[in-house]
């Protein structure tokens, strides 16, 4: 069977060499290479389902070590995909975007019929301010990350977690909120650095940056981000402080 790997976009693109890069000419940087490392990626992520494929067609069983091998293939390609996801995301702060008044309801009715939120986790809301100004794409971003991280991170099969938002004189206060394992002190700054995972990767899948994106959305709004223990012993809250 004759097939064309598929080009996903542009070709690659010649960067020019930079002496003292500025930090938007880092991040346009980090965007080009990553979109077009991404290209190859997404081939390599089809090649392992081609081969098994080709051997079906052949008579051959695909089990054992090759399957094996083909598993772990797919499970690397697409914990790289997924890097260069965040990485693109990363770099897309701020830009490409409608800075404007957004409604937090609706972002998050949004966010959750995008998010895979599993049958055990009931995710509350408790939008005290629902009107924030800030980028359409960055708010997205923003929610996505707390919430799938308070659920990709927790210790059981049923867990809540609390999205709340109020005004704190001139900044809008975000917080997610949920009652996992919570997150030791000793790791409360360590856990916004980029592609930083408390837990190996084949025991949970991430690519460690969605804290990171939190951080640098809430900076590019003039805010911050902390993590707060819960007072009951268990779960954090995630709390984003943005520009009112």
């Amino acid at each position: 069977m004759t097939r064309h790997v598929s080009s996903y976009g542009a070709t690659a693109k010649s960067t020019p060499v930079m002496t003292s890069p500025s930090s938007k000419d880092f991040e346009d940087f980090i965007y080009l290479i990553s979109h077009d490392v991404r290209n190859s990626v997404r081939a390599l992520i089809e090649l392992p389902q081609w081969i098994a494929e080709d051997l079906t067609e052949a008579g051959v069983r695909v089990e054992g070590s090759v399957a094996e091998s083909i598993d772990l293939m797919n499970r690397h390609t697409g914990r790289l995909d997924r890097m260069l996801v965040d990485l693109l995301t990363f770099s897309r702060v701020g830009r490409m975007q409608s800075v404007e008044e957004v409604d937090l309801n609706q972002a998050l009715n949004d966010v959750l019929e995008e998010m895979h939120v599993p049958s055990g986790f009931k995710v509350v809301r408790a939008l005290d301010c629902d009107r924030i100004t800030i980028g359409d794409r960055d708010i997205l971003t923003l929610l996505t990350a707390l919430i799938s991280n308070a659920i990709k991170h927790h210790d059981r099969t049923v867990g809540k977690v609390i999205v709340s938002s109020y005004r704190d004189n001139d900044q809008i206060v975000i917080s997610v909120r949920d009652n996992g394992p919570g997150i030791p002190a000793g790791f409360h700054e360590k856990v916004f650095g980029a592609m930083t995972t408390l837990r190996p990767r084949d025991e949970i899948e991430g690519s460690g940056m969605g804290l990171a994106v939190t951080r640098k959305i809430a900076q590019y709004y003039d805010g911050d981000v902390c993590i707060i223990e819960n007072p009951e012993g268990r779960g954090a809250t995630i709390e984003v402080r943005l520009a009112a």
